[in-house]
């Protein structure tokens, strides 16, 4: 194999320029590294912001959500409905609409004449809200996709006495995000939902979700 030697003028002027290409890949590639690293920095800057909840989120969260009372819909104002009233005797006309109670502390109660648990917190309900209803709070049932007639023997069998209405499609309670039976929903003065309570109430529980009200 034959090889040629270059004269030494175009020898060194061939050494430069591949110092110099060295040099240059050097430099791109430690540009390259510190561009990456600055968008790596700038990631972690975002997914931190992303993460950190904002100025008074969490305490807001801890004084209207404690244990148990937390839900998809808490700190949200509540969704307007219009439903037909659930009463013995009620024509086809007669409806409530949440916006009726405006100003007034609202305890929205979900529930069905089938659910055992329904069952069992009736009668709790009924009476707290017997004795809370001079205070400006207001105790609203709302049936879910249940057949007229149990839903009415539901109410008459526990003697309930606060105003109930019919969610006969769902879609009013799905709109809360509703997913169990029972759900209990605690809307403040101002329109706000300020506690969610999934599952049976005791007489502890409901006091708790009332004591929210007045925040």
């Amino acid at each position: 194999m034959s090889t040629e030697t270059l004269p030494a003028n175009e020898s060194t002027a061939l050494a430069s320029e591949l110092a110099q290409a060295r040099r240059r890949r050097r430099r791109s590639i430690a540009i390259f590294v510190i561009v990456s690293l600055l968008n790596v920095a700038l990631l972690a800057v975002l997914w931190s912001q992303l993460l950190t909840p904002a100025p008074g989120q969490n305490s807001t969260n801890s004084q209207t959500a404690p244990a148990g009372f937390s839900g998809p819909m808490v700190g949200k104002m509540a969704p307007d409905f219009r439903l037909p009233l659930l009463a013995p005797g009620a024509g086809s006309h007669s409806s409530v609409a949440l916006s009726d109670f405006k100003g007034q502390a609202i305890v929205l109660n979900v529930w069905q004449s089938s659910c055992e648990p329904c069952q069992r917190e009736a009668p709790v309900l009924q009476a707290t809200w017997q004795r809370v209803q001079g205070q400006g709070i207001v105790f609203l049932g709302l049936d879910f996709q249940d057949n007229r007639n149990d839903a009415l023997s539901f109410l008459q069998g526990h003697g309930i006495t606060y105003t109930n209405v019919s969610d006969s499609s769902g879609a009013t309670a799905i709109s809360y995000g509703v997913a169990n039976l029972p759900t209990t929903i605690f809307i403040d003065r101002t329109g706000k939902i300020v506690g969610w309570h999934e599952g049976e109430l005791t007489v502890q529980l409901l006091e708790q979700g009332l004591k929210l009200l007045s925040h």
